[in-house]
């Protein structure tokens, strides 16, 4: 065998933690053990493959789902009918959840809802998934099978279709998503030319999504390690406006994420989808669009503003009670996304220290409550609350004063006025 063969050609995964753990042994265990052969599939071996951390362990068979149901109650494990009706069932193993599901060729396709027959040919399995690098086999030997060749695609960090890119996407839509997502999160280099151009061509099945999907593959290539060089491409191709309603504010969104990187912290998907989106009132229709969740849509609304008080040009008074009223994501979001449109530098000093405001000053109780205002003789009833809110305009408006004789004077007053 040449070298260069040897060098494509998957290492063993023999000795790997999340393989020897107890909970992928005891389900590929009870499978082989009715006479059935299973492997782990798809992200845990790519990533294995990659060194990067393993965390949900999927694993393919040739048993037939009610076999699989029957192994795993046999060897004490639970199991959940989660897909069945596809072939899949979730296997509960040392608290661990794991989804096994028969080995499977279409037999047709209609976008997500694909009619399927079971099988016993793992390159039939293979051939109908997504990417190259998404149908890496592994047996519990450490054995990585390679039917599609996606190892060499893998360690040229290389996204690819299986097979026909336009077949594989009119099978699901989604795929076209997931493309960039992947493209994003493990390539190197531009897009794979026959996926970037199916998926171009096919975009129209997009509309054909649910939000919910399209919510989660949007927020995913947005966290990923490339996403801005990948939006772009997006962006040009037209994509982006499809699926959010507008071009792209591409730029921005680069700005935003060099501030990330400059503050060393994690990369925030539904801050930089505020950011692509333009800010503005393109956020107030992102939520509806997207089916963000109720938290969602009003962290975007509140962005969809902006405050003076984020620049640090203002008076910290005014960040101060900002903070106060609104609480420090909010800021923090405020913050972030005008620096980004500011165009200053991502190490710029009166922005990072605007940011990092909520670390230097800690947000203050109201220093009067109700109870407070009935012992200084003010009878139950609305002017409670009117002096309360009063006591805080004021309080706020004074940046916040501590001096306890200069508070009780100040409700004292409050309180004569409201008699």
């Amino acid at each position: 065998m040449s070298s260069d063969s040897a060098e494509r050609r998957p290492p063993s995964l023999a000795g790997a933690a999340w393989l020897a753990a107890p909970g992928p042994r005891a389900v590929l265990g009870a499978l082989e053990a009715g006479g059935f052969a299973a492997r782990v599939v798809g992200g845990a071996v790519r990533n294995a493959l990659l060194g990067h951390p393993v965390k949900d362990v999927d694993i393919a068979t040739t048993a037939p789902p009610q076999e699989v149901i029957r192994l795993a109650a046999a060897a004490g494990l639970g199991a959940v009918p989660t897909g069945i009706d596809h072939g899949t069932v979730t296997v509960i193993a040392d608290h661990q959840a794991i989804e096994v599901t028969t080995l499977r060729r279409d037999v047709e396709t209609f976008g997500r809802h694909a009619r399927v027959t079971f099988t016993t040919d793992w390159a039939e399995d293979a051939a109908r998934r997504d990417f190259t690098l998404n149908a890496l086999y592994c047996d519990d030997e450490g054995t990585v099978h390679d039917p599609v060749r996606g190892y060499p695609d893998l360690m040229a960090r290389r996204v690819r279709f299986i097979g026909d890119a336009a077949d594989r996407i009119r099978e699901d839509y989604l795929r076209i998503l997931r493309f960039f997502r992947f493209t994003a999160a493990y390539a190197e280099g531009p897009p794979d030319a026959d996926g970037l151009a199916a998926s171009v061509a096919l975009a129209d099945g997009l509309d054909q999504l649910s939000a919910e999907r399209v919510r989660a593959e949007m927020l995913r290539l947005l966290a990923a390690r490339r996403a801005v060089e990948t939006i772009a491409v997006m962006a040009e191709a037209g994509l982006v406006a499809r699926v959010i309603g507008t071009g792209g504010d591409v730029a921005l969104l680069a700005r935003l994420v060099g501030i990330e990187g400059g503050l060393e912290r994690d990369g925030d998907p539904l801050l930089r989808l505020a950011a692509l989106a333009g800010g503005g009132r393109h956020l107030m229709s992102l939520g509806a669009r997207l089916r963000l969740s109720n938290a969602e849509s009003e962290r975007l609304a509140r962005l969809a503003l902006p405050d003076p008080a984020f620049d640090p040009a203002t008076d910290e008074a005014e960040a101060r009670a900002f903070l106060y009223r609104f609480g420090v994501e909010t800021f923090r979001d405020g913050v972030l996304l005008a620096w980004a449109a500011s165009k200053a530098a991502p190490d710029d000093a009166g922005w990072r220290a605007r940011y990092l405001l909520p670390q230097r000053w800690r947000v203050p109780e109201l220093p009067v409550r109700g109870a407070d205002l009935l012992e200084a003789g003010l009878a139950e009833g609305p002017a409670i609350g009117r002096v309360v809110r009063a006591f805080e305009d004021w309080w706020i408006a004074e940046d916040f004063p501590d001096d306890k004789l200069r508070l009780a004077r100040t409700l004292s007053d409050l309180v004569k006025a409201n008699r």
